[in-house]
């Protein structure tokens, strides 16, 4: 068969175009609500400390009040189980009305939703906690939209050469996202507590909570709401992807049209009318014998992979500051006032994200269109798992004075390698190993599975890490097993992702149609055998 015949075909001219203006732009749009993601459900661990403080302090008790186990769950997991339920909508509804349609939606979602989550009602404990809940769980479920709808818009943007860039460029985002919520609530804190100086509550059980402490967590919350709202605009100028209109609404006029936008050229409607007459290989659905053998075990290798992935991954996230403060990094509660608290715990992540969190994306940007994502993923879940048992086995040691510093070096290694790594991957791989028609759904269903992994590993190991001694746990909760044995067992679901991830096919430089085997080919289309064999790593 001969070489690939580059202008007749539009899908060809998708893959081999060079790059263009256009694709940056999408990198940033895209980008802008993954940052605002990241922002929103992981702003909320830097503010329960202080919530805790306003809503549950006992003056007559000697430590400062922490949010009960129930109400602790339920405020950090409630916008996971939104994120879920929005993944799998959302990720459904992008291959039934395209991925554009429904792209503003999510976006909206995340723009109201943060603004009334800082707008919580009331001054009581349980109508506060109870509205918050409401307005986040909305909240994750826009997000959730954002995950499948994202991935797929720049998978069917972006050439074979660089897609895992383009895809890894715009999940980077996310620890922007991350870093920024760690900037501005050190920000907001220290303005407050320059402003109205408090003493520590061991001092002054009262006067160590300020007042205008309740501005703190509102202000931080409704932040979230303004790069949604600035990109909103330029996500409604979005052109639909060429491949669904070509593939899926079978419109040439409509995909030579959008192909134009993106490309900037012009773009035949013949060739594009080339696309929309050829016979797909089979029009088999999610639930049916042709899918489970095509892809029934990709499907299990995004799942599973994610679902792991995310056991560890938000469990670091969501309760950095309860390790920190266990092995000593930050001071006890009660040596603190309200504000200086929650200044301590914000400036203690806003280090790890900077120093572990975003140069993992970036490495993950550099090199996944020449590692490839199996052996990133690999690589990822191998240190993860080493560095976690580096932390965990000599715990005893990182929590004595004068070994802070190698502890953050540590912790720091484990948000490096998740993210040069599977966090980065799992993303990425689910936007391009499905057909056209699925490729939404399915990725929806991966990275819901993911956030089913992240509500497991938040509640467990809230409960887990409680120390099984009285004296040393938080009143209110159960005996647990220690955070030294929490982190082994993450340690352990590092492994099981590293073994799973053997299922994971290698996407690299494979056009999208290749990959999911999705068309009838001939000569004319120039994919060769030696092409046909490149599909996946042998597993």
């Amino acid at each position: 068969m001969g070489e690939p015949n580059e202008g007749n075909n539009l899908l060809q001219t998708l893959d081999l175009a060079k790059t263009q203006w256009y694709h940056f732009t999408a990198i940033i749009i895209a980008g802008m609500g993954f940052f605002t993601d990241a922002y929103d459900l992981f702003s909320i661990s830097l503010l329960t400390k202080l919530l805790g403080r306003i809503y549950y302090t006992d003056y007559s008790s000697p430590k400062p009040g922490i949010l009960p186990a129930n109400v602790y769950a339920a405020v950090t997991c409630v916008a996971l189980c939104g994120t879920l339920a929005g993944q799998l909508f959302f990720g459904w509804l992008g291959d039934k009305l395209g991925r554009k349609s429904v792209y503003g939606v999510t976006l909206v979602l995340m723009v109201l939703c943060s603004v009334c989550s800082g707008l919580s009602f009331g001054h009581r404990a349980k109508t506060t906690m109870t509205t918050l809940c409401f307005f986040r769980f909305w909240l994750g479920f826009g997000i959730g939209g954002d995950y499948p709808l994202s991935a797929t818009i720049m998978s069917e943007y972006a050439n074979k050469k660089t897609r895992g860039t383009f895809i890894a460029a715009v999940f980077s985002m996310q620890g922007f996202g991350i870093l920024v919520g760690g900037i501005v609530s050190i920000i907001v804190t220290s303005y407050y507590n320059n402003t109205y100086p408090s003493p520590p509550y061991e001092v002054d059980r009262k006067g160590s909570l300020p007042m205008q402490a309740d501005y703190v967590w509102r202000i931080v919350l409704m932040v979230g709401a303004v790069p949604a709202a600035m990109t909103y605009y330029w996500r409604m100028k979005m052109p639909e992807t060429a491949r669904y209109t070509a593939l899926i609404e079978k419109n040439a006029k409509k995909a030579a049209a959008d192909m134009s936008k993106v490309l900037n050229m012009n773009v035949d409607e013949e060739e594009a009318a080339r696309v929309t007459m050829k016979k797909q290989k089979s029009e088999f659905g999610l639930f049916s014998k042709e899918f489970l053998r095509r892809h029934g075990i990709h499907l299990l290798a995004t799942t599973t992979t994610w679902f792991f992935l995310d056991i560890a991954f938000y469990s670091q996230n969501l309760f950095q500051k309860d390790i920190f403060s266990a092995v000593g990094w930050i001071p006890k509660a009660r040596t603190l006032s309200a504000l200086e608290e929650a200044f301590k715990v914000a400036r203690a992540q806003t280090i790890i994200a900077l120093c572990g969190t975003v140069p993992g994306y970036w490495f993950t940007i550099a090199f996944i269109d020449v590692l490839g994502r199996f052996w990133i993923q690999i690589m990822g879940f191998f240190f993860m798992t080493v560095f976690m048992l580096g932390i965990a086995i000599p715990y005893h040691h990182w929590t004595t004075s004068g070994n802070h510093a190698g502890f953050i070096i540590m912790y720091a290694f484990t948000f490096f390698f998740a993210n040069f790594g599977p966090n980065s991957t799992t993303f990425i791989v689910p936007a391009e190993i499905f057909p056209a028609r699925l490729r939404s759904t399915c990725h929806g269903i991966s990275a819901a599975c993911g956030k089913l992994g992240a509500i497991v590993g938040s509640i467990g190991f809230l409960y887990a890490s409680q120390s099984p001694h009285a004296s040393d746990r938080d009143p209110g909760y159960p005996a647990g097993i220690g955070v030294r044995k929490a982190l082994i067992m993450l340690a352990v679901t590092n492994f099981i992702g590293l073994a799973f991830s053997l299922l994971v096919p290698e996407s690299k430089g494979i056009s999208l149609e290749e990959m999911a085997q999705e068309l009838d080919v001939d000569a004319d289309d120039g994919y060769n055998e030696k092409q046909d064999r490149q599909r996946t790593v042998p597993v």
